[in-house]
């Protein structure tokens, strides 16, 4: 069972992971300031499967990879957003870490929720509320590269 964590629009890299914490890809590193500057603790609140939920444009801003690096080695399992920024999303699968887009779910879910995804065929089961939402099912190249650890792991697994 997976905790939500509730942002509202326009959550910019920035915030994900602060620009003073660049100097480094060590993974444990990033994860250790992911979402610093919006929610100083986050990181001491957060378990391993818990999902962010937030408005539109989740990721703009500079397109750094770090970003979902340092979510996805906090142990996030995945962002529900209405929207996302292209280059975020984008780098988000390169490495492996799923998103959804549902903006019924984002409207009902609050902060605290405990939901269960099932991302193959794209519903969103809200367990405090008792409500199921839909979000689009992950497209089955999408869908490898989250199961293939991202671009790379599908690269070597296909040669």
């Amino acid at each position: 069972m997976s905790k939500a964590f509730k942002y509202g629009d326009n959550v910019n890299t920035d915030v994900i992971i602060p620009a003073r914490y660049l100097n480094t890809s060590d993974p444990s590193e990033l994860a250790a300031h992911a979402m610093e500057d919006i929610d100083p603790s986050f990181v001491s609140r957060a378990k391993p499967g818990d999902v962010i939920v937030a408005g539109k444009n989740f990721g703009s801003g500079s397109s750094r990879e770090h970003a979902p690096m340092a979510l996805k080695a906090a142990g996030v399992q995945a962002v529900i957003a209405e929207s996302f920024a292209r280059i975020f999303y984008r780098n988000s699968f390169n490495i492996g870490f799923p998103l959804l887009e549902s903006k019924e779910a984002v409207a009902a879910i609050s902060a605290g929720d405990e939901l269960e995804i099932d991302f193959a065929a794209g519903t969103i089961r809200n367990m405090t509320k008792d409500e199921t939402y839909k979000a689009a099912p992950l497209p089955p190249f999408m869908a490898n590269l989250v199961e293939s650890g991202g671009l790379v792991g599908c690269v070597k697994a296909k040669s």
